[in-house]
């Protein structure tokens, strides 16, 4: 398959002083759904925001490396010409505008859709993927469900009609019961679109039952990277990602508590 992304070795700093990223590499082939695993503070959202150009917003840059897209250079574009080409990322919290309705935040999704029909044919096919939000289309975003609001930043990122989608813990907050659907439809997403899927997640049961290739990240580095059968057997993963133990188990609250085996990557 043909590489849509490719992020080569870059550094990433905040505020001229604060090193997040070190030297971190992935590549995303078209079609395919990759996610990135690591816990808080690994860097995985700042990732997510140096492909998207929203670093220079929260005084962060790019310092090293590159980010190329069909491969074009990014890293030195302004983010609304990155979502010209086709990358959109819907934000971590649900970044709704909670003064504007559901439909009035699907059509902000639209802005660079200039023809009405297309706009049109585009709102039917959110409802279809999201038949919650046809009977929320006139409600203020800010009174609907947590899991609902979910749908609606989705569902905006379909609106600018994305090839590659830049989803940011698309589970965070939600029931399991809503999380399972909300993943499903990602794979539909993928499917049956044809859109490409950068995924960020703490959840890593979920995303890599969804995922082709995944990436695992600590302190701003890619430690471990392969396919998604690989990494699921992988013992560390299984143990610090999955919760098992060793010998296959779950790991009680005393074993974690207890835990003391270092990462093989990190001996």
């Amino acid at each position: 398959m043909a590489v849509m992304l490719e992020v080569n070795n870059i550094e990433v700093v905040y505020n001229d002083v604060i090193l997040v990223l070190k030297g971190l590499s992935l590549r995303v082939e078209e079609g395919r759904i990759v996610t990135v695993l690591g816990n808080n503070g690994a860097g995985k959202s700042t990732t997510l925001k140096a492909i998207s150009g929203l670093l220079k917003s929260e005084d962060g840059e790019v310092t090293d490396g590159s980010i190329t897209f069909m491969g074009k250079r990014i890293d030195r574009m302004e983010p609304e010409n990155i979502v010209r080409m086709g990358i959109f990322q819907v934000m971590e919290g649900r970044k709704a505008f909670e003064d504007l309705t559901v439909e009035e935040n699907l059509l902000v999704g639209a802005h660079t859709i200039k023809s009405r029909k297309q706009i049109k044919k585009d709102l039917e096919m959110v409802y279809h993927y999201f038949p919650r939000l046809t009977q929320r289309r006139s409600f203020q975003a800010g009174y609907i469900s947590g899991g609902e609001q979910q749908m609606l930043v989705i569902g905006r990122g379909l609106m600018a009609h994305p090839r590659l989608m830049l989803l940011d813990e698309p589970s965070m907050g939600l029931s399991p019961m809503l999380v399972g659907e909300i993943f499903d439809i990602i794979r539909r997403i993928n499917s049956e679109e044809g859109v490409t899927i950068l995924l960020v997640e703490q959840n890593a049961r979920m995303a890599l039952s969804i995922a082709d290739h995944g990436y695992v990240m600590e302190s701003g580095r890619i430690v471990l990277d392969d396919e998604v059968e690989k990494l699921r057997e992988n013992e560390d993963v299984k143990e610090f990602y999955l919760g098992f133990t060793e010998k296959g188990k779950l790991k009680s609250y005393r074993d974690v508590k207890h835990y003391k085996r270092r990462k093989r990557w990190l001996t």
